[in-house]
């Protein structure tokens, strides 16, 4: 649970940092800043038993260079190995 919790919070910083990198490929703050921060609106979503995501969050997702949002998501799970960290393996139910 700390670790989910944890993962939130990275997360959540990621969305703020307005700049994603993986495999060599930079999206540049100027590009994706807005986006990013306009997804803030769905923080509270990646927590256990959020329930349902808030009309603001659903447009803000719609709203959001998918682009943008891939980067972020790639870049948060390559952030244990950056850190010298095991690996995180996630069992999702969707």
């Amino acid at each position: 649970m700390e670790s989910f919790k944890s993962l939130a919070i990275v997360l959540s910083v990621l969305f703020l940092a307005m700049t994603a990198t993986e495999n060599g490929l930079v999206v540049q703050a100027q590009e994706c800043g807005n986006d990013l921060a306009n997804v803030q609106v769905c923080a509270a979503m990646v927590l256990p038993g959020s329930g349902t995501p808030s009309s603001d969050c659903c447009a803000a997702l719609q709203s959001t260079n998918k682009d943008c949002l891939c980067n972020a998501l790639r870049a948060a799970t390559s952030l244990p190995s950056l850190c010298n960290l095991p690996a995180i393996s996630c069992d999702i139910n969707a």
